[in-house]
């Protein structure tokens, strides 16, 4: 797998808009007194973590509403925009980040998820590349203490040394996630990508959204 050259990683993108007001403000009072990069790396994980609930049910794959400075506004978002802030509020702290894609079986899943969903696999889940002491660092912020509190998983957490991805039994020694493949990272959002692997993948859960995504995404692929 390539590696990142992690001066192309700390910059504004449309999506990872490190430069906005609400970002810079965010990431500056998680920050707070944080030594190191690595502390400060630390303490905006379980900021995203827990101040920005999870929810895969209201959703927006919109450019704008997978934005970090939305996702913050909003205080919710699915496991791809909260590593996108993750990785915008990192970079406004001048820590490089990028953004990581894998395949994930969920051997917990809910019936209604599944429903929703029509499979028990998240497909392009995503988490944060952060680079620390010279090397890339996986941290999942996806799932927010309360939330794990209540489903019997113990949250994530990132130690700035570790990898930090989903466990893959919960309290009960149930298998929880399993890791089918590994898309890569890059350094800003691969949104054609993300779409099409969502219109291939969750047709259902596309409808859900509150845009036409039918169109939409035709629209990108024959632009």
């Amino acid at each position: 797998m390539a590696q990142i050259d992690p001066g192309t990683a700390l910059g504004p993108t449309q999506f990872i808009d490190s430069d906005h007001p609400e970002i810079r403000a965010f990431a500056a009072q998680a920050c707070d007194g944080g030594i190191n990069d690595r502390d400060k790396a630390v303490r905006l994980y379980n900021a995203v973590r827990d101040q920005v609930r999870y929810d895969c049910y209201q959703l927006d794959f919109s450019r704008e509403g997978l934005s970090a400075s939305v996702t913050l506004r909003k205080g919710f978002g699915f496991c791809v925009p909260k590593a996108v802030l993750l990785a915008a509020v990192c970079r406004a702290e001048g820590i490089p980040a990028a953004l990581g894609f894998a395949d994930v079986r969920n051997h917990l899943s809910t019936p209604r998820l599944e429903e929703i969903m029509g499979s028990d696999i998240f497909y392009h889940h995503g988490y944060t590349a952060i680079y620390l002491d010279g090397r890339w660092i996986k941290a999942t912020p996806a799932f927010n203490r309360s939330l794990c509190e209540k489903s019997g998983i113990p949250p994530l957490e990132f130690d700035g040394f570790n990898d930090s991805i989903f466990h893959a039994y919960d309290n009960a020694g149930q298998q929880h996630m399993e890791y089918l493949r590994y898309h890569g990272e890059t350094a800003d959002m691969p949104y054609q990508t993300f779409i099409d692997a969502m219109a291939q993948h969750y047709p259902n859960l596309m409808k859900l959204a509150d845009h036409d995504w039918d169109s939409d995404v035709q629209a990108m692929r024959e632009g």
